[in-house]
């Protein structure tokens, strides 16, 4: 960013500034956030409010414009880099807070056989604007990872990804080592992937199919609406 341009930013009034942040965030547009970011907390204001007021709120109007087809995902991508931005700003305080606002761990991971990563990272993304925190399993998980996973952050909500049919199965296995444990009744798990629907999720016993990033997100901040 240009001198110009912060001294812009430093020359609005708080509320102008948290307004200019959404529309940065909207713009993909990371410095900015950044900077952003850093002005809000120089004048005193709590990571969680500029969490909340600036950057989930600012990721939520992304995630209605993508739910209506008005952004696609290398935008949203780009939206959520800038997010990521002003996080590496909050995270460390956040993590020093006892009075986090998140939501909740949300644990994701494509299931076993399967090495697609795109749709997951997005989703993951899209969760972490909405303000949950996100551990990310990453590629070709057994369900042993899955139960180390929700045995180490003890999770809000467990999801899984998968893009081939050949795969969609083994999320059916996991399901069912979870329900064996007595820890499906009180564990949302979320599926979702291009080749599945909302039939197949309730075949396999799943809390809730996302057939898209920002519907996923929106189902999470409903179920752990739900669980509270």
């Amino acid at each position: 960013m240009s001198d110009g341009e912060d001294i812009i930013l430093r020359d609005l009034s708080d509320d102008d500034l948290v307004e200019q942040m959404k529309d940065d965030l909207y713009d993909g547009l990371a410095e900015e956030v950044h900077e952003g970011t850093t002005i809000l907390l120089e004048r005193g204001w709590d990571a969680n409010t500029v969490l909340s007021e600036a950057l989930v709120e600012g990721m939520r109007i992304v995630g209605v414009d993508f739910r209506d087809g008005i952004l696609f995902v290398p935008e949203v991508l780009q939206c959520a880099g800038a997010m990521k931005a002003g996080m590496e700003l909050l995270r460390p305080i956040l993590a020093k807070s006892e009075h986090s606002s998140s939501l909740g761990t949300y644990v994701i991971g494509t299931v076993k056989g399967d090495i697609h990563d795109i749709g997951k990272n997005l989703v993951g993304m899209m969760l972490e604007g909405a303000g949950f925190e996100v551990v990310d399993l990453g590629i070709n998980n057994p369900v042993d990872n899955y139960l180390a996973a929700i045995d180490k952050h003890n999770p809000a909500i467990l999801g899984m990804s998968a893009l081939l049919t050949t795969t969609m199965p083994y999320m059916g296995v996991v399901i069912e080592e979870l329900d064996k444990r007595g820890i499906i009744k009180n564990l949302p798990v979320m599926v979702g992937g291009a080749p599945l629907n909302q039939e197949f999720a309730d075949a396999i016993g799943a809390t809730s199919y996302g057939r898209d990033a920002a519907v996923s997100a929106e189902l999470a901040k409903a179920l752990v609406g739900k669980n509270r």
